[in-house]
Protein backbone atom coordinates (compact mmCIF):
# COMPACT_ATOMS: atom_id res chain seq x y z
CA UNK A 1 0.00 0.00 0.00
CA UNK A 2 3.21 2.36 0.85
CA UNK A 3 5.49 0.92 -0.95
CA UNK A 4 5.45 3.27 -4.31
CA UNK A 5 4.68 6.22 -2.61
CA UNK A 6 7.61 5.83 -0.07
CA UNK A 7 9.94 4.77 -4.00
CA UNK A 8 10.34 8.75 -4.82
CA UNK A 9 11.74 9.71 -1.16
CA UNK A 10 13.93 6.67 -1.49
CA UNK A 11 15.67 6.13 -4.61
CA UNK A 12 17.94 8.75 -4.58
CA UNK A 13 19.61 8.07 -1.92
CA UNK A 14 19.42 4.33 -2.06
CA UNK A 15 20.82 4.62 -6.44
CA UNK A 16 23.27 7.13 -4.85
CA UNK A 17 25.14 4.39 -2.23
CA UNK A 18 24.08 1.70 -4.86
CA UNK A 19 26.31 3.53 -7.48
CA UNK A 20 29.21 3.51 -4.79
CA UNK A 21 29.03 0.01 -3.78
CA UNK A 22 28.56 -0.87 -7.57
CA UNK A 23 31.80 1.02 -8.11
CA UNK A 24 33.68 -0.72 -5.50
CA UNK A 25 33.28 -4.57 -7.12
CA UNK A 26 30.25 -5.55 -4.38
CA UNK A 27 27.23 -7.49 -6.29
CA UNK A 28 23.62 -7.51 -5.82
CA UNK A 29 23.49 -10.86 -5.03
CA UNK A 30 26.32 -10.40 -2.59
CA UNK A 31 24.61 -7.73 -0.17
CA UNK A 32 21.18 -9.80 -0.85
CA UNK A 33 22.95 -12.50 0.98
CA UNK A 34 24.71 -10.75 3.70
CA UNK A 35 20.96 -9.01 4.06
CA UNK A 36 19.36 -12.47 4.54
CA UNK A 37 22.26 -13.27 6.68
CA UNK A 38 21.50 -9.99 9.07
CA UNK A 39 17.90 -10.64 9.26
CA UNK A 40 17.84 -14.23 10.43
CA UNK A 41 20.43 -13.21 13.02
CA UNK A 42 18.31 -10.77 13.94
CA UNK A 43 15.27 -13.24 13.87
CA UNK A 44 17.43 -15.56 16.16
CA UNK A 45 18.05 -12.28 18.62
CA UNK A 46 14.56 -12.05 19.14
CA UNK A 47 13.96 -15.79 19.26
CA UNK A 48 16.49 -15.56 22.66
CA UNK A 49 14.59 -12.45 24.02
CA UNK A 50 17.08 -9.76 22.85
CA UNK A 51 14.84 -7.35 21.04
CA UNK A 52 16.25 -4.68 20.35
CA UNK A 53 19.09 -5.90 19.00
CA UNK A 54 16.98 -8.03 17.24
CA UNK A 55 14.90 -4.54 15.86
CA UNK A 56 18.66 -2.86 14.88
CA UNK A 57 19.13 -5.99 12.98
CA UNK A 58 15.57 -6.00 11.19
CA UNK A 59 16.18 -2.77 10.15
CA UNK A 60 19.59 -3.25 9.12
CA UNK A 61 17.95 -5.63 6.46
CA UNK A 62 15.62 -3.84 5.38
CA UNK A 63 18.13 -1.25 4.33
CA UNK A 64 20.58 -3.99 2.53
CA UNK A 65 17.43 -5.17 0.58
CA UNK A 66 17.28 -1.47 -0.94
CA UNK A 67 20.90 -1.40 -1.30
CA UNK A 68 20.51 -4.79 -3.42
CA UNK A 69 18.45 -3.31 -5.92
CA UNK A 70 20.40 -0.19 -6.07
CA UNK A 71 23.48 -1.88 -7.11
CA UNK A 72 21.28 -4.03 -9.86
CA UNK A 73 19.93 -1.08 -11.32
CA UNK A 74 23.43 0.40 -11.64
CA UNK A 75 25.17 -3.30 -12.51
CA UNK A 76 22.77 -4.74 -14.21
CA UNK A 77 19.68 -6.99 -13.38
CA UNK A 78 19.44 -10.29 -13.62
CA UNK A 79 16.69 -12.80 -13.63
CA UNK A 80 19.01 -15.08 -10.89
CA UNK A 81 19.20 -12.15 -8.68
CA UNK A 82 15.73 -11.45 -8.53
CA UNK A 83 15.01 -15.38 -7.36
CA UNK A 84 17.25 -15.06 -5.06
CA UNK A 85 15.74 -11.40 -3.76
CA UNK A 86 12.23 -12.64 -3.44
CA UNK A 87 13.56 -16.03 -1.69
CA UNK A 88 15.55 -13.95 0.84
CA UNK A 89 12.66 -11.57 1.20
CA UNK A 90 10.20 -14.38 2.43
CA UNK A 91 12.63 -16.32 4.58
CA UNK A 92 13.21 -12.97 6.08
CA UNK A 93 9.25 -11.94 6.46
CA UNK A 94 8.42 -15.52 7.82
CA UNK A 95 11.72 -15.75 10.10
CA UNK A 96 10.43 -12.56 12.30
CA UNK A 97 6.55 -14.47 13.60
CA UNK A 98 8.22 -17.84 13.99
CA UNK A 99 10.81 -15.94 16.54
CA UNK A 100 8.24 -14.69 18.88
CA UNK A 101 6.70 -17.51 18.35
CA UNK A 102 9.93 -19.21 19.86
CA UNK A 103 10.35 -16.55 22.30
CA UNK A 104 6.84 -17.20 23.79
CA UNK A 105 4.74 -20.18 23.83
CA UNK A 106 1.75 -18.07 24.26
CA UNK A 107 2.53 -16.22 20.84
CA UNK A 108 2.77 -19.44 18.77
CA UNK A 109 -0.79 -19.91 17.25
CA UNK A 110 -0.81 -16.21 16.19
CA UNK A 111 2.73 -16.59 14.78
CA UNK A 112 1.36 -19.63 12.91
CA UNK A 113 -1.65 -18.01 11.06
CA UNK A 114 0.61 -15.08 10.47
CA UNK A 115 3.76 -17.45 8.45
CA UNK A 116 -0.24 -18.93 6.64
CA UNK A 117 -1.04 -15.66 5.74
CA UNK A 118 2.67 -14.56 4.36
CA UNK A 119 2.29 -17.77 2.10
CA UNK A 120 -0.60 -16.67 0.89
CA UNK A 121 0.20 -13.15 -0.11
CA UNK A 122 3.43 -14.60 -1.48
CA UNK A 123 1.42 -17.39 -3.59
CA UNK A 124 -0.76 -14.85 -4.98
CA UNK A 125 2.27 -12.29 -5.28
CA UNK A 126 4.34 -14.78 -7.23
CA UNK A 127 1.18 -16.04 -9.37
CA UNK A 128 0.55 -12.62 -10.90
CA UNK A 129 3.79 -12.20 -11.21
CA UNK A 130 3.83 -15.15 -13.84
CA UNK A 131 1.01 -14.73 -15.69
CA UNK A 132 1.68 -10.86 -15.67
CA UNK A 133 5.27 -11.71 -17.58
CA UNK A 134 3.09 -14.30 -19.81
CA UNK A 135 1.26 -11.20 -21.18
CA UNK A 136 4.30 -9.25 -21.94
CA UNK A 137 2.75 -6.46 -19.10
CA UNK A 138 4.92 -4.14 -17.09
CA UNK A 139 4.89 -1.93 -14.12
CA UNK A 140 6.53 0.48 -13.14
CA UNK A 141 4.62 1.29 -9.14
CA UNK A 142 8.06 -0.12 -7.52
CA UNK A 143 10.49 0.93 -9.51
CA UNK A 144 12.53 -1.13 -12.22
CA UNK A 145 11.89 -4.89 -10.80
CA UNK A 146 13.35 -7.79 -12.54
CA UNK A 147 9.24 -9.44 -12.67
CA UNK A 148 5.98 -7.63 -11.94
CA UNK A 149 5.48 -6.38 -8.99
CA UNK A 150 1.57 -6.05 -8.12
CA UNK A 151 0.40 -3.55 -5.68
CA UNK A 152 -1.73 -4.80 -2.49
CA UNK A 153 -2.75 -3.80 1.14
CA UNK A 154 -0.29 -5.45 2.98
CA UNK A 155 3.70 -4.98 1.26
CA UNK A 156 6.91 -4.56 2.50
CA UNK A 157 6.50 -1.04 4.98
CA UNK A 158 3.51 -2.44 6.33
CA UNK A 159 5.70 -5.67 7.22
CA UNK A 160 8.50 -3.67 8.38
CA UNK A 161 5.90 -1.53 10.18
CA UNK A 162 4.24 -4.29 11.92
CA UNK A 163 7.77 -6.21 12.80
CA UNK A 164 8.96 -2.86 14.46
CA UNK A 165 5.87 -3.21 16.84
CA UNK A 166 6.43 -6.65 17.35
CA UNK A 167 9.83 -5.74 19.12
CA UNK A 168 8.78 -2.13 20.82
CA UNK A 169 5.36 -3.59 22.41
CA UNK A 170 5.84 -7.73 22.08
CA UNK A 171 3.05 -7.89 24.50
CA UNK A 172 0.77 -6.88 21.59
CA UNK A 173 2.44 -9.96 19.37
CA UNK A 174 -1.08 -11.90 19.51
CA UNK A 175 -3.44 -9.24 18.54
CA UNK A 176 -1.26 -7.82 16.09
CA UNK A 177 -0.32 -10.97 14.51
CA UNK A 178 -4.42 -11.56 13.99
CA UNK A 179 -4.70 -8.54 12.75
CA UNK A 180 -2.12 -8.01 10.47
CA UNK A 181 -2.94 -11.38 9.08
CA UNK A 182 -6.31 -10.41 8.01
CA UNK A 183 -4.72 -7.68 6.33
CA UNK A 184 -2.65 -10.12 4.38
CA UNK A 185 -5.84 -12.16 3.60
CA UNK A 186 -7.66 -9.15 2.48
CA UNK A 187 -4.85 -8.44 -0.25
CA UNK A 188 -5.10 -11.74 -1.74
CA UNK A 189 -8.58 -11.10 -2.11
CA UNK A 190 -7.57 -7.51 -3.49
CA UNK A 191 -5.06 -9.03 -5.78
CA UNK A 192 -7.64 -12.08 -6.85
CA UNK A 193 -10.37 -9.57 -7.81
CA UNK A 194 -7.16 -7.69 -9.81
CA UNK A 195 -6.10 -10.60 -11.73
CA UNK A 196 -10.34 -11.14 -12.79
CA UNK A 197 -10.09 -7.66 -14.16
CA UNK A 198 -7.05 -8.05 -15.16
CA UNK A 199 -6.24 -11.19 -17.38
CA UNK A 200 -9.87 -11.82 -18.15
CA UNK A 201 -9.94 -12.25 -21.99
Amino acid sequence: MFDARLRPLIDRPLNAAGERLARLGIGANTLTFLGLAIGLCGSFAIALGHLWLGLAFVIANRLFDGLDGAVARVRGATPLGGYFDIVADFAFYVSVPLAFGFLDPDNTKAALVLVASFVLTGVSFLAFAVIAAERGEETAAHGRKSFFYSTGLAEGTETIIVFIVFTLFPAWFVPVAYGYAVLCLLTVFQRSALAVFQFRD
